[in-house]
């Protein structure tokens, strides 16, 4: 059962990097591996908001779409993946964001999963674990590309 787990301080706000991860429509165009993201639902509660949305993973020939719902507690900085339907047996995901001062952040990434298919587990698990190692540096990139590079 794979696992990820990644600290990253960035010189950007907790607040502006919650709204990067929350911003999920756009990962198509910076997230490794990420070829299509389309949302299902989006709905306000008094939690925060729910998304349940699907994505296409691939890499090379093989591609797999799951879907998951995203709860974004903005209070908390905090956002909760929880799988619902693909090719995992389950997936769990956390981001946080804990502030470090004014325009920094301490960056918090957790994953684990597992594949359903132990030749799809062999065939994509060394892919999806490194492309979870680039994640944390792609959401930097994109966010000194959306917010300016910090001084």
């Amino acid at each position: 059962m794979p696992q990820f787990e990644t600290t990253r301080k960035v010189r950007h706000s907790a607040a502006q990097m919650f709204a990067l991860v929350a911003d999920v429509e756009k990962y198509p165009e910076f997230v490794p591996m990420c070829e299509r993201l389309s949302v299902r639902l989006r709905r306000e509660t008094p939690e925060g908001e729910i998304l349940v949305a699907d994505m296409t993973v691939g890499y090379g020939p093989v591609r797999e779409t799951f879907t998951s719902k995203v709860q974004l507690d903005r209070q908390a900085l905090a956002i909760v993946v929880e799988y619902l339907d693909g090719p995992f047996k389950f997936l769990d995901n956390r981001w946080t964001f804990q502030p470090t001062g004014e325009q920094s952040c301490d960056v918090g990434f957790w994953i684990h999963y597992e594949f359903k298919s132990k030749v799809l587990g062999a065939l994509m698990g060394s892919m999806f674990d490194r492309a979870f190692r680039k994640f944390s540096e792609a959401f930097e990139t994109r966010a000194d590309k959306v917010y300016g590079v910090p001084a």
